[in-house]
């Protein structure tokens, strides 16, 4: 009994033992505590790096700093002697807005006496100067200098992206870098490269004497850290050619993509509507962020970047995959030839189209709905009796393409699109496995037009189209063409990815998207100063008019740029997503503009009365719809007029004239 009380007894004097030397240890030999923000002798100073600049290809500058400043408030070292009116007079703000400014900081999740606290922010270098000689006086508030982005363009806002304060998310998945009030990139570029355009915080231990008083850095600065600034990042992107697809898509709802088909470098991601960056700083970044959230009216969202978020119908330009996924199943080759003529007539569907019996270049040329639509059954029937299985086959030709699926790239959102699989249909026509009677097979018949079950996005489509003309390859579209100068690292657009398809059936489909500019669907945007390889696309959407698809290489013997054009609800593909490609094609190619028309086209069209349309019969569906008074409407239309027309005198009388209609609205409404 004696001998184990003993062992007991000796086991814990050793782990006492243990204790104290540890504890010895932390506090004689290391810094740790003397570091800890508890420890009011010695101040932590944190140094908010600069964010790297952001340009595009050719040196431009889209994104830099300005200085902005803020003041930081600690209550762990506030003075018992703290004078609330002083300090209110020189911060310029009243008592009870000091209080509610104090109680709003205790109320945040992560706040501690310890760590210093955003009190206020947004102030001027004259502001500052101003606080700077005295805020001494008060040790628990002090100033922070923190970089605010600076924007050298208007346009391109969902593509640059923005930073904002980080919140409890933010926080969890890097709480060893970042505290409350830190700024981090919460969308687009800002976003999926933060890590490099942040940069790392510096830290400065300062050491106080008993009153606070900052008397020199804690040992001589040797537990320091020297401020990082941030990566500078060049992007891929041709801002000329970016704004002149924004201009163009003012007034629409939309996208247009332009990709270098031999290293995967996105040359243009515009999407309708833009947003201008500048939106998102200044002391209106909250309240302009919020509207633009809040922005539905006509389905504009604004903050919805159609370019690689929106999955649309792809229409006719997918008849090309159509036939290069047919060919490579084997169920036909360039030279066969489906009954076609007068339409497209099966089982009880019948569909328009153009076209007779042709072979596949003619095909693509008039863009056949007979043809392609023959080509999807003959898919679909590879395995009679098992519909699914040859659907099966096809989604995973399509998978080499990058549809259906997230391409794995540095944009910061995106949408994987849809290609349905057999799962699909068995699945809609009731667990069936031989679907290839019931009407669910008329319907999966409409993919081989583009018009079925298929959606893609615009980058998907120019990146698809990409592969064709390559004959068979790609690589992974990516923003970011080098950091600091280097570049970009990331293996990801290193990868030289192959599709399923055998190289040889890329020929047939070349020559029909030669046939379609030169005497097909896309005849009237032919340049006289390079080749193009083209396909139009008319998408059938139920809202009302149909969506205008356009994809585009040149030049045709060796395409150095490739385009994927969109435009909701504007009607033939030809006629307004083609002018769009075709300028964007010809600026690039040749360095100048030379059919203008095509440009001031686009510029100068507006679809918002169909999307105004289109918006009033849901409202009035879903019984929110309330008729607006004849003012309301003129001022609508004079808003409208405001836009195009340039004659200064006839805008004043119309701006005249909207101002006193406003003025009678207000009053009805006082009186009211």
């Amino acid at each position: 009994m004696k001998s184990q009380y003993l062992k007991i007894t000796l086991l814990l004097a050793l782990l006492a033992i243990i204790f104290i030397a540890r504890l010895a240890y932390l506090q004689l030999f290391t810094d740790r505590y003397a570091l800890n923000a508890a420890n009011t002798s010695i101040k932590t100073e944190y140094i908010i790096p600069q964010r790297g600049v952001i340009f595009d290809r050719n040196g431009k500058i889209l994104v830099g700093n300005q200085p902005s400043y803020e003041i930081s408030f600690t209550e762990a070292l506030i003075k018992p002697d703290f004078d609330t009116l002083d300090f209110c007079n020189l911060m310029r703000i009243s008592k009870p807005d000091f209080i509610k400014r104090i109680n709003a900081i205790k109320n945040e999740k992560y706040y501690s006496k310890l760590t210093p606290m955003t009190f206020m922010k947004n102030l001027s270098r004259e502001e500052i100067a101003r606080i700077q000689e005295i805020i001494f006086k008060y040790p628990a508030f002090s100033i922070v200098s923190r970089p605010q982005r600076q924007y050298e363009v208007s346009t391109s806002g969902n593509l640059l992206g923005y930073t904002n304060e980080v919140n409890d998310r933010d926080i969890k998945k890097d709480s060893l870098y970042y505290l409350p009030g830190d700024f981090i990139g919460k969308t687009g570029v800002e976003k999926s490269y933060e890590k490099d355009l942040r940069g790392e915080k510096g830290v400065q231990y300062i050491q106080k004497d008993i009153r606070l008083r900052s008397i020199g850095s804690y040992k001589n600065g040797t537990l320091d850290k020297d401020v990082v600034t941030g990566k500078d990042v060049t992007l891929t992107i041709d801002y000329d050619l970016q704004k002149m697809a924004e201009e163009m898509l003012v007034n629409k709802q939309g996208a247009i993509v332009a990709i270098d088909p031999t290293n995967g470098e996105i040359l243009v991601l515009a999407t309708g509507p833009d947003i201008d960056p500048n939106l998102f700083t200044g002391p209106d970044k909250t309240k302009n962020l919020y509207r633009l959230q809040m922005d539905t009216v006509y389905n504009n969202r604004p903050t919805f970047d159609r370019s690689v978020q929106a999955a649309y119908p792809p229409g006719s330009t997918f008849k090309l995959l159509t036939a290069a996924a047919a060919m490579q199943m084997g169920v036909m080759d360039e030279n066969t030839i489906f009954p076609c003529g007068g339409g497209f007539n099966y089982r009880g569907l019948r569909v328009k189209g153009h076209g007779g019996a042709d072979p596949l270049v003619p095909a693509i040329q008039v863009s056949s709905n007979c043809y392609f639509s023959y080509a999807f059954i003959a898919i679909m029937n590879k395995y009679p009796g098992n519909p699914s299985k040859g659907v099966d086959e096809w989604k995973k030709i399509m998978s080499s393409f990058g549809l259906g699926e997230f391409l794995n790239n540095d944009i910061a959102v995106g949408s994987r699109g849809r290609i349905p699989s057999g799962g699909f249909y068995e699945k809609r026509s009731g667990g069936k496995k031989d679907w290839s009677s019931a009407y669910t097979m008329n319907g999966s018949i409409f993919n081989g037009m583009g018009q079925g079950d298929v959606l893609l996005t615009p980058l998907q489509m120019a990146n698809a189209t990409a592969a064709i003309v390559n004959k068979g390859w790609y690589y992974t579209p990516h923003i970011v063409k080098s950091i600091d100068g280097k570049p970009n690292p990331d293996p990801r657009f290193k990868v030289k990815h192959k599709t399923l398809v055998d190289p040889k059936h890329f020929g047939p489909i070349i020559k029909g998207m030669e046939a379609v500019v030169t005497g097909g669907t896309a005849r009237s945007l032919k340049s006289n100063d390079f080749t193009m390889l083209a396909k139009t696309g008319t998408a059938q959407v139920p809202q009302g008019k149909d969506n205008s698809i356009f994809v585009l290489a040149a030049p045709a013997e060796n395409p150095k740029i490739v385009i994927a054009a969109v435009m909701e609800h504007a009607g033939f593909g030809g006629t307004w997503a083609g002018p769009a490609a075709t300028a964007i094609a010809e600026k690039y190619l040749t360095g100048e503009l030379k059919r203008e028309h095509l440009y001031n086209k686009l510029v100068n069209a507006s679809f918002m009365p169909e999307y105004k349309r289109q918006w009033v019969v849901d409202l009035k569906r879903k019984g929110l719809y309330k008729e607006p008074n004849r003012d309301s409407m003129r001022i609508e239309s004079i808003e409208d007029s405001l836009k195009f027309i340039k004659s200064d005198h006839i805008k004043a009388r119309l701006i005249y004239k909207r101002d006193s209609l406003r003025a009678r609205l207000r009053n009805q409404t006082v009186k009211k």
